[in-house]
């Protein structure tokens, strides 16, 4: 793992202002709609929040090439802002293009997971510098990670053979109705070894250990001269439980997931009706930021 610091006597004269100064969005269920899209009032009360110095944390379980258009939208390369990929596996500065927090997948448990996978019938994917890795391409749901990141699928015999290059996850997708138990069976095959988690219904994501959103957040911050009270985050699903629970804020979406919403210290409206640009007046630009 490697954590580059921001400056942050810089940060604090460029940043001074009061209330949340570190924004965390999760994207899918979250700040996009069902179409993949921001709202046009969502962009422009986020638009408006960094222009106040806010710093927008684009936090998923995408890949960092996945985030990039979403990033560039929002113009965090001239506000200042940060991608965090693969959930905290990776976090990179939009302004500097400095990679801040980065974590590696063990190689050595690359085989075993896959193996697993195999045995259950879902379809592990990983990612190279152009897209998709996968042993089976034409997978729904394997075509449905290719829609949601605009990204391109390259069909390998053997995943673990091909893969000769650091990577940050494995994606695992399969039938929604047999993912709940598939994670179950792994968090007790691998425990101790991973972080393991459904982001989707069809999707689990395994990481390197102790990896997760909320983790990578905390060193961010820590970077910043910040702490999880200057923090607001927004989400969803079950992989935005501990950012949800760690922020000083936690925001679940109207959408989210019945675990999140009893976590978070408030909600809002569902991903199809604004909701992150309404906690975004309200908790940010209302406050005085």
């Amino acid at each position: 793992m490697s954590h580059l610091g921001y400056n942050r006597r810089k940060y604090k004269q460029e940043r001074e202002v009061m209330g949340y100064k570190v924004l965390a969005l999760d994207l899918d269920g979250t700040l996009t709609n069902s179409e993949k899209v921001i709202t046009p009032r969502t962009k422009a009360a986020l638009q408006e929040a960094a222009r106040r110095g806010v710093c927008i944390v684009l936090a998923s379980g995408r890949p960092t090439v996945g985030i990039l258009p979403l990033a560039r939208e929002l113009e965090l390369e001239k506000y200042g802002g940060c991608i965090l990929s693969y959930n905290g596996g990776k976090i990179i500065d939009c302004r500097s293009g400095r990679t801040l927090v980065q974590y590696a997948f063990p190689p050595d448990l690359i085989e075993p997971v896959c193996t697993f996978s195999r045995y259950w019938n879902v379809v592990p994917l990983t990612y190279d510098a152009n897209g998709i890795v996968t042993e089976q391409a034409d997978s729904p749901y394997v075509q449905e990670e290719a829609r949601i990141n605009r990204i391109p699928v390259r069909q390998v015999k053997d995943l673990p053979a091909e893969i000769r290059y650091p990577i940050h996850k494995l994606l695992l997708t399969g039938d929604p109705a047999d993912m709940p138990h598939v994670e179950e069976l792994m968090q007790q095959e691998f425990a101790g070894k991973l972080s393991i988690y459904r982001s989707q219904p069809f999707f689990i994501e395994t990481m390197p250990l102790h990896v997760e959103k909320a983790a990578s957040l905390e060193l961010l911050l820590r970077g910043m001269g910040l702490t999880a009270k200057d923090l607001m985050a927004c989400g969803d699903g079950w992989n935005d439980l501990p950012m949800i629970r760690f922020a000083g804020l936690g925001v679940a979406m109207g959408n989210a997931q019945a675990p999140v919403k009893a976590a978070a210290d408030c909600l809002t409206a569902d991903n199809d009706h604004d909701g992150v640009g309404l906690a975004v007046e309200r908790y940010i630009l209302q406050e005085g930021n």
